[in-house]
């Protein structure tokens, strides 16, 4: 499965960039790849997932 971003005609490449990263990250390949790299024990991974969830609700509410 790939992941297809088109520069737009008004858009900086920075920007696209970013957009790419934003469609890999909801799309769960960094944590699949960090994952494979090592060994994660059960417990490390509810607890890194809950941290995880913790970010994004603060961030979240930070935005409103």
């Amino acid at each position: 499965m790939s992941i297809r971003v088109d520069v737009r005609s008004d858009e900086s490449i920075e920007s696209a960039i970013r957009r790419l990263r934003r469609l890999c990250s909801r799309d769960g390949r960094p944590r699949g790849r960090r994952a494979r790299t090592f060994y994660e024990k059960p417990s490390d991974k509810r607890r890194r997932e809950a941290r995880e969830r913790l970010k994004t609700i603060r961030r979240a509410s930070k935005m409103r």
